[in-house]
């Protein structure tokens, strides 16, 4: 019986574990790859604190993904919805520019927002959060407190936009198909998952040529989702490139496509951080 009992244990902490790994949009180290290549390739218009910051950001970049740690359960049940959107279960429909908004939309046609995820809403209130630490940081440029507030937010952001450029974030066959009732291809998402940190992806390389432009807050918006929905038509090369099993053994063409996600994720990061900043000059006093 004791031995039974341990056996049972087991079993729930291998497959937590493995749950917890499907969540994540790349690997920690691959996450931070991305945020230090987008802090190296900003414009010097940008504070030099912020720019010079890659390997902090590389470490708050990898929170979202220790929040789910097993004994975190109200964290864990109130952000792992924050990684993704499975736009099948939109159904085409606009999602409106509130989480709460889209909560009642989603519960109307008859889907769980927990399963169906929340992952453009995640990016802009954190991007708001980082354009009112920005806001206190030109208040008071010295404030050492204030200057790691900004990294803070600008990471766990940079997690919800990196994670957005892994297309299997995007849809409700993140790890298999589904086909006659039968799951093809398990395991794919941590094949994908691992490509950068496994094969050696450098941040030089992923920031070259790429340079920041900064938009309005409406224009992040559509940004967002609109690039969600690139990601999305990227699904099925996904599921092509794994049957080559290119996701193992690398290919020029996997490494092509893999480059270019990534590619996408630095360029829509620093986008959204640079477009934080300059919100920053024209808001408001908080109170």
């Amino acid at each position: 019986m004791k031995k039974l009992l341990i056996l049972r244990l087991l079993i729930l902490l291998v497959v937590g574990a493995s749950l917890a790994n499907l969540a994540r949009g790349w690997w920690v180290n691959g996450h931070a790859t991305l945020v230090e290549a987008a802090a190296s390739a900003l414009p010097d218009d940008m504070p030099e604190f912020f720019r010079k910051a890659g390997k902090a950001l590389g470490h708050f970049v990898g929170d979202p993904d220790r929040w789910k740690n097993p004994s975190a359960k109200f964290l864990r049940a109130g952000t792992s919805a924050d990684h993704f959107l499975d736009l099948e279960d939109v159904e085409g429909k606009d999602l409106p520019s509130d989480r709460y908004q889209a909560i009642e939309l989603l519960q109307s046609i008859k889907k769980r927002p927990e399963k169906v995820g929340m992952l453009p809403y995640a990016i802009m209130e954190n991007y708001e959060r980082l354009a009112c630490a920005f806001y206190d940081f030109r208040q008071d440029p010295e404030n050492e407190a204030i200057r790691w507030k900004c990294l803070l937010h600008a990471g766990v952001m940079a997690h919800y936009t990196t994670d957005l450029c892994m297309p299997l974030h995007t849809t409700v066959n993140y790890d298999g198909m589904k086909i006659d009732g039968k799951i093809k291809q398990k395991g794919i998402h941590a094949r994908l998952d691992s490509f950068p940190e496994k094969f050696n992806f450098k941040a030089m390389d992923l920031a070259k040529g790429l340079k920041a432009n900064k938009m309005d807050s409406d224009v992040v918006w559509n940004k967002v989702i609109e690039s969600i929905r690139d990601s999305h038509r990227h699904v099925s090369t996904c599921y092509e490139l794994d049957q080559k099993n290119a996701f193992t053994a690398p290919t020029e063409e996997s490494r092509k496509f893999v480059t270019e996600r990534c590619r996408m994720g630095v360029q829509l990061t620093m986008d959204i951080w640079y477009s934080a900043w300059h919100k920053s000059a024209t808001m408001p006093k908080p109170y």
